[in-house]
């Protein structure tokens, strides 16, 4: 009989959790009197690793425990999506409303896409909180009301509702607005007595504005040009696209009711991890919420969270029974990378890590003729976390996005941030392609190589141009310092320091550190009479000069 040929089986992972290693992990944040972060991680809803590393306070020397209270930032999606599910449950909404059933003012273009949409990401809105961080900045004190005003003048949206999948905090405010509307109670109310009573999270609550400057809190901080780390001004008020205050315990408590619930039915949370599916077939890996996928050959459930003067990750890997919980209080400290660290530390069996490069490979600046979509490869960028220093850079309409390259040589966004579902396929010389393919989300986008600018007077566009949607105004100027795009939005001004990339293209970054405006780029068109601005979370914004 002829031999049968012996398959080689992929070790089964496991877990392996050892205190000394772990706190390894963490124990530079304990050797400078510095913000840090704290750690929690329970196995079959058991805790069995608790700890804080750093500093709650640098005023007051207070040290930050699994107990301490710190923002989570988006990982509050989840909780309101749970809390719009509920108000279904009780037959007051149906997922699959419009959202203009419950907010009727809004404007046409807003009024069709539905709760589920919202929850997912998928409703191609503006993101009216972009708008504001981008023209207005983040500093000024703005309410809900005066963000959610907006919607009733943006005429237009980024793509149609089930097309690609936008990461949207404004459609987040829309939800937590109908959750009210729909509850009768402020979206506070609701959180507390539908989930963080019954579950048992004595310390979780929302918190529009910052929270009080008290024990047991937890405060924000950025890195300064002396070394060290001063608070943020954040003036924007955060509903359920990010206004939650919790602990490490509390969020392993909530992590625990996952595998049995104490709120919610068996079909909502069938609901709360199914991934939505765009009009392509394609599956965003984004539920309502939440986010599934692949670390490193493991299937994981989780949703980062990320602020100025801070960062949180949540997760689950099911198969294992293994919840985590990381939150940092300091602006260049990523609880993703951490959380990263820890698995790689922590689970046997895993797939082959892929190896950053010694240096960025890739160069050039691709333009799509159907879209008008920009990627630039970069040798560097002022990246927030130092662990993505020697990352491939690939700045998307403005945006910088740390990539690293697959066994065939394909760039892919790097481990933790590989949510946004995008590839970047390169055709030619490797170092500098003659051609660019974009997959982002199953839609397909060719990218032809740009020339550089035959000229970059700023004179040729300088002026005022205006949004009148958005209720903006931009002045494109020389300056002491080269050419500058100063804005004032509705609510504030930002100012960006403008680099001419080709002919009749300009790329925006701020001129000072706003860890909520990313910049992005001004398409010029019709004789630099008008302009479209395209960043991560906003497509070709149309302004027109006075």
């Amino acid at each position: 009989m002829p031999k049968t040929a012996r398959v080689a089986r992929r070790p089964a992972v496991n877990l392996h959790l050892d205190e000394k290693t772990l706190d390894g992990l963490f124990a530079e944040f304990d050797e400078r009197p510095l913000p840090g972060a704290a750690i929690g991680i329970s196995v079959h809803g058991k805790p069995v690793y608790r700890r804080g590393f750093g500093l709650a306070n640098t005023d007051r020397s207070e040290r930050l425990t699994p107990a301490t209270r710190m923002r989570i930032g988006s990982a509050t999606k989840h909780f309101a999506c749970l809390a719009c599910l509920l108000l279904c449950e009780d037959g007051r909404a149906s997922i699959d409303d419009p959202i203009a059933k419950h907010l009727p003012e809004l404007h046409p273009a807003s009024r069709d896409v539905t709760l589920r949409q919202l929850m997912g990401n998928i409703s191609g809105l503006r993101d009216a909180m972009d708008v504001n961080w981008q023209f207005s900045g983040a500093t000024q004190r703005v309410t809900s009301e005066e963000i959610l005003a907006l919607y009733r003048t943006i005429d237009d949206v980024n793509a149609p509702p089930a097309t690609t999948w936008i990461y949207n905090n404004g459609g987040f405010l829309l939800l937590s607005t109908a959750i009210e509307r729909i509850a009768g109670k402020s979206l506070e109310e609701v959180l507390r007595e539908r989930l963080f009573a019954p579950i048992g999270m004595p310390d979780t609550h929302l918190c529009r504005y910052n929270p009080p400057d008290s024990p047991g809190n937890a405060g924000l901080y950025m890195p300064n040009e002396r070394g060290g780390y001063t608070p943020p001004n954040f003036g924007t008020a955060l509903a359920g696209e990010g206004g939650l205050v919790s602990t490490v315990d509390d969020m392993l408590r909530w992590l625990a009711n996952f595998d049995k619930p104490v709120v919610g039915t068996a079909a909502t949370w069938n609901l709360m991890r199914s991934p939505q599916t765009l009009r392509n077939g394609s599956s965003t890996c984004y539920s309502l919420g939440l986010m599934t996928g692949h670390y490193r050959g493991i299937e994981w459930l989780y949703h980062p969270g990320g602020l100025m003067g801070g960062s949180a990750q949540v997760l689950k890997v099911p198969s294992l029974g293994l919840d985590m919980a990381i939150m940092a209080n300091r602006h260049d400290l990523s609880a993703i990378v951490l959380a990263n660290k820890v698995l790689d530390t922590c689970l046997g069996g895993l797939d082959p890590a892929v190896e950053a490069p010694e240096a960025p490979t890739v160069q050039g600046l691709f333009r799509s003729p159907t879209t008008g979509r920009f990627v630039q490869f970069s040798p560097s960028a002022d990246l927030q976390y130092n662990e993505w220093s020697r990352q491939q850079i690939a700045s998307i309409d403005g945006f910088d996005l740390p990539v690293e390259s697959d066994t065939h040589g394909t760039l892919r966004p790097m481990r933790g941030l590989d949510y946004q579902k995008l590839t970047l396929t390169l055709t030619g010389n490797r170092h500098r392609p003659n051609a660019l393919r974009l997959n982002n989300f199953g839609n397909v986008d060719d990218l032809a190589p740009q020339k550089p600018p035959e000229h970059s007077d700023v004179r040729v566009i300088a002026g005022t141009y205006r949004s009148r949607q958005t209720d903006t105004a931009v002045t494109i100027q020389e300056s002491d310092t080269g050419p500058e795009l100063v804005s004032k939005g509705r609510f504030g001004t930002v100012t960006y320091a403008l680099t001419c990339l080709t002919n009749a293209v300009w790329r925006a970054r701020p001129k000072h550190q706003h860890a909520m405006t990313w910049g992005g780029t001004l398409s010029f068109r019709n004789g630099a009479t008008a302009f479209d601005f395209s960043s991560w979370q906003t497509w070709s914004l149309p302004f027109v000069k006075d």
